[in-house]
């Protein structure tokens, strides 16, 4: 299975960016999956989580910002990101939850104050 994010790019704080993740194979059925961001010199965190029965979840510092979604036909999963700051600025992935593909390269989200 093959992850390519895109999407990114550079905005201003408050700004929104539309994430999307495409598979090449069809995985969503069977697994849940998540956004993961890594900011330079930082761990690879989990922000954004889609249960296999399509349920989000949130980490704290994005709830009410950031909302995930899929489109099973297209097998592509989404991130849409609003209100912008500037810790969001990370190189951004999509993967299973748990961990299950290899990682792709990302797109890298920068939030200029």
């Amino acid at each position: 299975v093959q992850l390519q994010a895109s999407g990114g790019g550079l905005v201003q704080a408050g700004g929104s960016l539309r994430l999307s993740c495409a598979a090449s194979e069809k995985i969503f059925t069977l697994n849940a999956m998540g956004w993961y961001r890594q900011a330079p010199g930082k761990q690879r965190d989990l922000v954004a989580e889609l249960t296999t029965f399509g349920v989000p979840n949130y980490a704290a510092s994005v709830k009410d910002r950031f909302t995930i979604s899929k489109d099973d036909v297209k097998k592509t999963v989404y991130l849409q990101m609003n209100r912008l700051k500037p810790d969001d600025t990370a190189v951004y992935y999509c993967n299973s939850i748990p961990v299950q593909f290899p990682w792709g390269q990302g797109t890298q989200v920068t939030v200029s104050s």
